[in-house]
């Protein structure tokens, strides 16, 4: 399936629509926000595999009260007035004894890979729907177009009997009849303009416009081609590329991730800190050797008793995980129904097509007959006015089945994912800023390789 597989229609304007809809619509902005979003957390998570160090710099003016020394004289000897240069380094670092940062690195990574497949969803989405509305617009406006024309011939041949009954040559029965049928067919049309009107509205929004915006852009149902193969089977392979899969997939990835960090949090917490320093009375004594200062220190914490609280909570995250599990398995389920709900369509769209133009083909010869035979003086006006009314609801039918069709094919691509594998739709928008090589950690670098590799694959 190619990238841009809506060029398989083979129309221009369906192209210019999509390319359109995709540089103008919020959805996709948004979309990609969220995956940035995603990723800047994945950065900052993957910091703590790394030590943190803290520096400060100052100087203070102060005094000491005698009392500090045990004395209660009231001599100003007794009191101390200096000024303080301090300057300090502290150093922290946390090491990954039981996994806990790894876990949580791996689950940002997890709902990275699910926000980059909420994109291609959203994406794919919108292309579908920009096209759909396209193919309902063209439709209703050939079907609105034919419905002219039936009314159009009723009205003829309502004048036809008006005349005819003047003279006497037929009764009020087929005058009234023939109203009836001009009106219902009048009755028709506004429903298919409403139809239309809001149906382009739509297809505004999609084009990231307001109704007021549409510059009348449509496509003709006569102009556009299906694909030159439509499968009547796929693979179980091709199916998985759905973007819904693959987010569902990385959700239960993420859930995964949780239970390893709440497990982790159940552990003791080894911590390893230093800080290193100058204090002098002078600035110009800093960091001589008889001012420095230093520590080291190491410790280790964990809950000696919380009532069970950690327990349950990690027992909360194993009940999430079985629930992303249940829920990926019914967006596989619900996947293959599209994909075999699409595949049954076209199968039976293709068979009610083929009706439908071999409706219109013995209408039309059936016109044509009325006509040589009203041309020879062997029938009346009002047969070849039923004939062509037949030809009409015959063409309207044809119409529908052909959007139909176009619609089935449409929604067929959709449900096997519409190629995005074939192409690449992130902007700069949806990328983490780039991180200072100095602080970047390694391990958020073999993360992001490995989503990536991941995502290539796919």
């Amino acid at each position: 399936m190619p990238g841009e597989w809506w060029k398989l229609f083979r129309s221009k304007q369906i192209s210019a629509l999509v390319e359109e809809a995709v540089q103008n619509h919020p959805n996709i902005a948004s979309a990609e926000a969220a995956l940035r979003q995603a990723r800047e957390t994945l950065e900052a998570d993957a910091a703590s595999f790394l030590p943190s160090a803290t520096g400060t710099s100052g100087v203070t003016r102060q005094q000491l009260s005698p009392a500090q020394y045990g004395s209660s004289g009231s001599s100003s000897s007794f009191s101390t007035l200096y000024t303080l240069f301090n300057s300090n380094v502290a150093v922290s670092f946390t090491p990954d004894v039981f996994g806990k940062t790894i876990r949580t690195v791996e689950g940002d990574a997890a709902a990275a890979e699910y926000q980059r497949y909420q994109l291609e969803a959203t994406y794919l989405a919108l292309t579908a729907n920009v096209i759909s509305a396209a193919i309902s617009d063209a439709s209703y406006a050939k079907q609105i177009k034919v419905t002219e024309g039936l009314v159009s011939d009723y009205r003829a041949q309502l004048d036809i009997l008006q005349k005819r009954f003047d003279l006497g040559a037929v009764s009020l029965a087929d005058v009234t009849s023939e109203r009836t049928l001009l009106a219902q067919a009048e009755a028709t049309l506004p429903p298919l303009q409403k139809a239309r009107a809001q149906t382009r509205n739509q297809l505004m929004a999609y084009l990231g416009r307001f109704p007021n915006e549409d510059k009348g852009e449509a496509i003709d149902l006569e102009n556009l081609h299906l694909p030159k193969e439509l499968p009547l089977s796929l693979p179980s392979k091709l199916v998985r590329q759905r973007p819904d899969i693959l987010a569902a997939e990385s959700q239960l990835h993420q859930a995964s991730a949780n239970i390893g960090v709440a497990t982790a949090n159940m552990l003791p917490q080894l911590t390893l800190s230093a800080s290193g320093g100058s204090q002098a009375l002078t600035a110009a004594q800093l960091f001589t050797p008889q001012t420095m200062a230093y520590s080291l220190g190491a410790s280790v914490s964990g809950q000696l008793f919380d009532g069970g609280g950690l327990f349950h909570k990690r027992e909360a995250k194993v009940a999430a995980f079985e629930q992303a599990t249940a829920q990926y398995q019914g967006t596989v389920l619900t996947a293959f129904q599209n994909v075999a709900d699409a595949l049954q369509a076209i199968k039976h769209d293709a068979a009610t097509l083929r009706a439908q133009v071999a409706a219109e083909k013995a209408a039309a010869e059936s016109f044509q007959i009325a006509q040589v035979q009203y041309r020879a003086g062997s029938t009346t006006y009002p047969t070849v006015i039923n004939s062509e009314q037949s030809l009409l609801n015959a063409r309207l039918n044809r119409v529908k089945a052909q959007a139909a069709r176009f619609s089935d094919t449409v929604a067929l691509l959709q449900a096997l994912g519409g190629g995005w594998w074939n192409r690449n739709d992130e902007t700069p928008a949806a990328r983490a800023k780039p991180t200072d090589p100095i602080s970047m950690s390694p391990i958020a670098a073999a993360l992001r390789a490995q989503a990536e590799e991941s995502t290539n694959a796919h």
